[in-house]
């Protein structure tokens, strides 16, 4: 279980593709490897994925190169088959017992890709320059639409981000300074692809509604 806290950026080092429903990548991070257990969950862009090789960073930095493996269903419902060495990517460690919630319950199985249709940025106030804030115009994926509701709470490549508005099967989310800054967002185009997870308390609603006897 992850927050939506995106804690570092990875980068993808090696990428293998080990026939058609398999992938192994390699991702240099941060994360010393001395904190991280062969088995530990990590949510790489939203999608949690299993540690099951470490070895120091080549480069000498601090951190470590951990190592995981998708499946035929995460490549099936993710863009992680087309990561590649210098791929970069939001990471969170799984929440502990006892930590703060500062996002909300994000599981890091991803729904579907939604995909940027528009970047509209906001001039900081002048007097305070903070850096950019910018309000993400998103395309959600088919079938998903029906559990985004505004004031309600998304996961986009791992970001915990608050719903503005919702207008059929687009909906927009508006970037602070900081969530720009450490997360890939401030790298985000135009037309890119990013991992979608509805709000777990709003697919169980959904799930209930429909269960409800009629009449």
């Amino acid at each position: 279980m992850f927050t939506g806290i995106v804690t570092a950026i990875g980068e993808v080092v090696e990428a293998q593709r080990k026939g058609p429903s398999l992938k192994r990548l390699a991702i240099a991070c941060p994360y010393e490897a001395e904190g991280i257990a062969i088995g530990a969950s990590i949510a790489c862009a939203g999608v949690c994925l299993t540690v099951t090789a470490l070895r120091p960073r080549p480069d000498g930095a601090p951190g470590s190169v951990f190592q995981v493996e998708a499946a035929a269903e995460t490549l099936a419902k993710t863009v992680v088959g087309g990561w590649e060495p210098g791929t970069r990517i939001n990471l969170e460690r799984s929440l502990k017992v006892g930590e703060e919630l500062g996002g909300h319950l994000v599981t890091g199985h991803v729904d579907g890709v939604a995909r940027i249709l528009k970047i509209e940025p906001i001039a900081p106030d002048p007097d305070e320059p903070w850096g950019a804030t910018a309000r993400f115009h998103i395309k959600a994926p088919e079938g998903t639409a029906r559990f985004i509701a505004a004031k309600g709470s998304i996961c986009l490549d791992g970001t915990s981000l608050t719903v503005n508005t919702v207008a059929g099967d687009v909906f927009t989310v508006l970037l602070i300074p900081h969530s720009l800054s450490v997360t890939t967002w401030g790298e985000r185009k135009e037309g890119d692809a990013v991992h979608l997870e509805v709000d777990l308390m709003a697919r169980y609603a959904a799930r209930l509604a429909e269960a409800r006897p009629q009449g």
